[in-house]
């Protein structure tokens, strides 16, 4: 029983820190397209591939963090 609940915890902890990480790339990317959207010579074909992982990155996070909070049938 304790070891699930270690278990449990270890697997968690790890959601966290991979949940981090996404959202600090998540941050970055909008800022390297900020940046390239300003610019009149801006590629608008690797802002759309940006933005296009930048969605990919949000559905990840969303999945962690419905791992992360349980539902809550009422």
């Amino acid at each position: 029983m304790n070891d699930d609940y270690e278990n449990r915890e270890e697997e968690q902890a790890s959601l966290r820190a991979r949940l981090e990480q996404l959202q600090l790339e998540h941050r970055d990317l909008d800022e390297v397209i900020e940046k390239l959207s300003e610019s009149p010579l801006s590629n608008q074909l690797q802002i759309q591939r940006l933005k296009k992982r930048k969605l990919v990155l949000k559905d990840m996070m969303g999945r962690i963090e419905d791992r992360l909070i349980p539902d809550i049938i009422a």
